[in-house]
């Protein structure tokens, strides 16, 4: 699923600020604040930096990564396997 990504400057940015962070938050928008030609400053929700920590601790090692591509694949195979939260 790709994110909504906006941009603006840092002048815009400055200027209305409320309304940015709360568009990030909102609505897990991440929000590029471009300082010039190759220069920029990335913006998201601490929901969003979260996960994205989360998503790196499990890749991060390789057994980790295999048993989630074989998990996914059973899934996508259609031999997952429903339950409740209460029987978890």
């Amino acid at each position: 699923m790709y994110k909504n990504m906006l941009t603006t400057t840092i002048s815009d940015f400055r200027k209305d600020i409320k309304k940015h962070f709360d568009s990030v938050t909102s609505n897990y928008e991440t929000l590029i604040i471009n300082r010039g030609k190759q220069s920029g400053v990335v913006v998201i929700s601490l929901e969003e930096y979260n996960a994205l920590c989360n998503t790196q601790h499990e890749l991060s090692s390789k057994l980790n990564e295999k048993r989630l591509d074989s998990a996914i694949e059973k899934l996508k195979n259609g031999n997952g396997i429903e339950k409740s939260l209460l029987e978890l």
